[in-house]
């Protein structure tokens, strides 16, 4: 079985004229059992902001669910942070 690559993507949207300054973090990770989780993390720049976890059986649905999750977010104005 083929391995996917798949990053942590981490985004942020900035608009100082609305006061909105967020993140938003996905990544990948496997679980004791086998199956794969997408962790998601967001909320305002400066807290710790919430958390939610999604298991999928496989890594190529949970690959999916990431890419999805990241189009969505990009459409409403998120950006990748640059390191």
């Amino acid at each position: 079985m083929h391995s996917l690559e798949v990053t942590a993507v981490n985004l942020i949207h900035v608009d100082p004229e609305r006061n909105m300054a967020r993140f938003y973090g996905i990544e990948v990770q496997p679980t004791l059992f086998g199956e794969m989780s997408v962790l998601r993390n967001w909320g305002r720049i400066g807290t710790k902001g919430r958390g939610m976890m999604v298991t999928y059986k496989d890594e190529y649905q949970a690959a999916a669910a990431l890419l999805k999750l990241d189009k969505q977010k990009r459409r409403r104005g998120y950006v990748e942070v640059t390191a």
